[in-house]
């Protein structure tokens, strides 16, 4: 296992990374239509990568970035962003459903 904190921008550009915290579908979709990551959002797009994007954009984020820097800060932040979104919006949900 290779970790290292450096802030290595390789093919992702870092609008990107940095966006895609606050905004993933919003980024995803601004990447698909400046072709700015042609080898991660092909223009001919299958319909499994479609579904990724719209129902999931955290794991398919999480995946482009492990597959373009592996396991770095950006990997993390991402990670930590994914536990937060998905753990701390179902709470919410529960306590409004007692009230």
């Amino acid at each position: 296992m290779n970790f290292s904190l450096a802030l290595p921008v390789h093919a992702i550009p870092l609008w990107f990374l940095v966006l895609s915290l606050f905004l993933p579908r919003i980024c995803i979709l601004v990447a698909w239509l400046q072709h700015g990551m042609g080898h991660f959002i092909p223009a001919t797009a299958t319909i499994l990568q479609i579904v990724v994007a719209i129902l999931i954009p955290r794991i398919l984020i999480l995946f482009w970035i492990y597959q373009d820097q592996g396991i770095t800060i950006w990997f993390l932040l991402h990670a930590i962003a994914l536990v937060i979104a998905w753990g701390g919006g179902s709470s919410r949900v529960y306590r409004r459903r007692l009230a």
